[in-house]
């Protein structure tokens, strides 16, 4: 099997390092082609208007000057050549991606763009406290992670299908299980927008986020429900966003 790993924290990101190990347990045809710099929250951009450098860091090993998108273009449709990847693996990112982070997430959308090219892709992600945040617990990752993978490429993973797996925020042996989840959804208020002053005077402005002095309970079977519990959460996302429901009502009101 051959599998295609990339990440949206850049490629000297020691998560890059993870997936990887996690790709060996797999297979021994791997190849890493991740972006230059740190690309997080890019969601799925492609880079259009600007070209894209690639630089070979080591054997099998490739960094883009562009986004996570653009990381496995080029992997799947230039630097392996005319063997396609049987498989595609975004992570492990350092922080969890989860509910919104859904939409906004370069890991997320690396593992998007390996589905969208007909290959079966897998967003990983490790999620971290106030107390681990300079040492995320990767080893719960690399304990979880390849039987998860084993278990669901078994199974079979549907064309249209994207596989988001967040390990949660704890050592392995207090990791309660796996949950299959659906997308949670949080707090409304957590982005802030944070005003300073360069040395000029002029304004300047950072998108940021702000923990609410109230959070509530995560709806149970969701994945913010599921890392709070300590479980493994395996989301399966659908590249058709239609609201079926929806469209069935406006279909009605606009005869």
């Amino acid at each position: 099997m051959r599998i295609l790993c990339t990440n949206d924290d850049g490629i000297h990101a020691h998560g890059l390092k993870i997936v990887e190990e996690i790709a060996r347990a797999l297979s021994d045809d791997v190849w890493v082609v991740a972006p230059e710099l740190d690309q997080s929250g890019v969601s799925h951009s492609l880079s259009l208007n600007d070209p894209l450098r690639l630089r070979e860091v080591g054997p099998r090993h490739f960094a883009v000057r562009g986004t996570p998108t653009d990381c496995v273009i080029m992997g799947a449709r230039h630097i392996l050549g005319e063997k396609l990847p049987d498989l595609v693996l975004s992570g492990v990112n350092k922080g969890r991606n989860v509910a919104e982070d859904v939409v906004y997430s370069g890991t997320i959308a690396g593992a998007l763009e390996g589905t969208i090219l007909g290959l079966p892709s897998f967003a990983l992600s490790q999620e971290f406290t106030m107390e681990s945040r300079e040492k995320p617990l990767w080893d719960t990752a690399l304990k979880f992670g390849p039987p998860i993978l084993r278990k669901v490429i078994d199974a079979g993973v549907p064309r249209n299908t994207v596989i988001n797996v967040n390990f949660p925020a704890c050592a392995p042996d207090d990791v309660a299980g796996v949950r299959v989840t659906r997308q949670g959804k949080r707090n409304l208020g957590f982005l802030k927008v944070d005003q300073r002053r360069d040395g000029r005077g002029n304004p300047y402005f950072w998108i940021g986020f702000e923990r609410l002095a109230q959070i509530d309970a995560p709806a149970e079977g969701t994945d913010l429900w599921a890392l709070a519990s300590r479980y493994v959460s395996v989301t399966p996302l659908r590249l058709d966003r239609t609201d079926e429901a929806f469209s069935e009502a406006l279909t009605a009101t606009l005869k």
